[in-house]
């Protein structure tokens, strides 16, 4: 049996204006209907405060249906393991971390947002210099952030890659702001609003971040489970005057629905079977893991 009844697949965009079209926010959703299968048509969303508020009118309402929902979100969903050390927070790492995001990040209706001061001041409390956060439109001039890499990352420094992204060497590093591939851009404006679907008063009592609320495995007390995606490891679905984007979503829900079916999704809710206990730990508690590491032609 599967693990889930929906697949809701988000491809995020941290741009500073309403936007449409291509690299801007796009979702889809496939579900199961008794013995067929609906693949929704990729929805485009012109800012971030409309993609979050009707995301989590549509989970709130598949999960009403007795529907448990899986929604992938393509931005990294945690940093290096020692990044809430080197920040100077408490508490376990992860929730502190998105804790301060949630209140640090300022991000408008209009998507007007703070994300490049915000990082400057992330990096003046990381190591006093433009590191390791980087990169900004070629316009800006910033004290606090290199328009490129600084300099490599030292021993006791927060690594530039995760755990997982050195399993998939094309997933960019979430230090990086600016340019294509700029995850780090889409960590600090998304996080917050993946906080914001998860704490829904409709869902908030059945929902949860994976790994850091379920550990690296299917917890099924969770109707709906939040995670980080990768849509470049299932390929586009050609779609019609649509943009790649469109076809990323619909090609990552249908392709995580097809593992589910043939009883692999488990696993990879386990993540790496190689990974150390030093590892796992970090993962569950500061790093995440990209959901799908291991299947599909990307991997």
């Amino acid at each position: 049996m599967p693990l889930f009844d929906a697949y809701v697949i988000v491809d995020w965009s941290a741009a500073s204006v309403p936007t449409t079209g291509a690299d801007s926010i796009w979702y889809a959703e496939y579900r199961r209907e008794e013995s067929r299968a609906v693949a929704g048509d990729p929805v485009n969303a012109a800012t971030r405060a409309e993609a979050t508020a009707n995301i989590a009118d549509r989970v709130a309402c598949l999960a009403a249906s007795g529907r448990r929902v899986l929604v992938g979100f393509d931005f990294p969903f945690g940093f290096p393991a020692g990044t809430a050390r080197a920040l100077g927070l408490a508490g376990v790492p992860w929730q502190a971390t998105w804790r301060m995001l949630g209140h640090a990040i300022e991000d408008a209706d209009d998507n007007t947002n703070n994300r490049f001061e915000l990082a400057e001041d992330l990096n003046g409390r990381i190591s006093g210099e433009p590191f390791p956060f980087w990169g900004h439109p070629p316009t800006q001039r910033r004290q606090g952030l290199a328009p490129g890499r600084l300099r490599d990352h030292r021993p006791g420094e927060p690594a530039e890659r995760r755990l997982c992204e050195d399993r998939v060497r094309r997933a960019q590093p979430v230090w990086k702001l600016a340019y294509p591939g700029s995850v780090g851009s889409q960590a600090l404006t998304g996080i917050p609003r993946v906080m914001e679907i998860r704490n829904d008063a409709r869902i908030a009592g059945t929902s949860g971040v994976w790994p850091f609320e379920t550990g690296l495995a299917d917890d099924p007390g969770k109707a709906v489970v939040l995670a980080e995606v990768y849509p470049s490891l299932f390929g586009a679905d050609p779609l019609d005057g649509l943009p790649k984007d469109a076809g990323q979503v619909t090609a990552t829900a249908r392709g995580l629905a097809a593992l589910d079916d043939d009883g692999e999704l488990r696993d990879l809710l386990a993540a790496d079977s190689g990974l150390t206990e030093a590892e796992r730990h970090a993962i569950e508690t500061e790093e995440a893991w990209i959901l799908g590491v291991g299947a599909g032609p990307g991997s």
